[in-house]
């Protein structure tokens, strides 16, 4: 069971026989105040035990870092991200598969809620190498799966690829990107999210049949995703590819289409760039992914035949 613990010390009420106005009063109030803030400065933080399923006699212990609210620690405990981050460590490539570490403690540190969900989980994991007892690095930004998509269009003999440039303020630019977003749900609904974010930040209606999953191209130990940043982020994303075939006039109106859900804060602008310049024209990691993938899966011939 879970156990959620939160201490506060009582503060003592003075008795009435000593005048408020007395130097003993006065001096019992100061340490009675002093003791009260300390008590409170020290009290016990928010805690919660689990046993994993690969390591029932290993309890590990969660804890809310200062100024994590008891509704933060429980949503952060039982938010799909941190879930699966559980569920990561013990499968079969999982950190946890071989029993040469073990979790001993998470410090949840900070919880950003989307509507009703968890969107980011920022937390610290105490995983220690049982062999020499050190700690290893396990400072972790959860935010869960994505999808991006590579939308190539061809016009008049040239292939054309469809990018959305968006404020990025993490590292402070603009940054020319594929069409991409987070999953909403534990659903796995990857394709049909892939289409839903092309139509938000494009405006383009893709049918989800003629899409191509190339992540679905990589040996299935891989999970089948690729993982941008593994070193501080849990993100996965996978990738997918659209082609078709449209007239000048179409390539004309994209270029330049400002789109994006501007109540959410959405500034996006679409981007039309030649196929054969993409990999040169942007630092967004997807891209460089999906042209990779896109090209070794044209030279092994695993792509269905386009109808462009």
């Amino acid at each position: 069971m879970a156990h959620f613990l939160q201490a506060s010390g009582p503060l003592r009420t003075l008795s009435k026989r000593h005048s408020l106005s007395s130097p003993l009063t006065l001096l019992h109030t100061r340490r009675t105040r002093s003791l009260f803030c300390k008590m409170s400065a020290e009290s016990a933080p928010l805690t919660h035990s689990i046993t994993l399923p690969s390591r029932p006699r290993e309890p590990v212990q969660i804890v809310a870092a200062p100024g994590i609210s008891n509704t933060e620690f429980r949503n952060a405990i039982n938010s799909f991200l941190f879930k699966q981050w559980l569920k990561n460590l013990q499968t079969e490539t999982g950190i946890l598969a071989n029993h040469a570490l073990s979790l001993k403690r998470v410090l949840i540190q900070g919880v950003d809620m989307f509507g009703e969900r968890v969107g980011f989980l920022k937390f610290k994991a105490d995983i220690l190498d049982k062999e020499t007892g050190k700690k290893v690095p396990g400072i972790v930004f959860a935010r869960g799966p994505a999808v991006a998509i590579l939308i190539l269009l061809e016009s008049e003999g040239e292939t054309y690829a469809v990018l959305t440039k968006q404020v990025r303020v993490p590292v402070g630019r603009l940054i020319l990107e594929l069409p991409a977003g987070m999953l909403d749900d534990d659903k796995g609904d990857f394709v049909g999210t892939a289409a839903r974010e092309v139509e938000e930040e494009t405006g383009i209606h893709l049918n989800l049949e003629d899409m191509v999953d190339l992540t679905a191209f990589l040996e299935p130990s891989t999970g089948s995703r690729v993982f941008p940043s593994p070193g501080g982020c849990d993100e996965d994303i996978s990738l997918f590819l659209y082609r078709g075939c449209v007239g000048k006039e179409i390539i004309m109106q994209l270029q330049g289409k400002q789109t994006g859900l501007r109540e959410h804060g959405e500034l996006i602008e679409v981007c039309v760039v030649p196929y054969k310049k993409l990999w040169r024209m942007t630092p967004d990691s997807k891209v460089l992914m999906a042209v990779a993938l896109y090209e070794m899966a044209m030279r092994e011939g695993l792509l269905p035949h386009s109808e462009a």
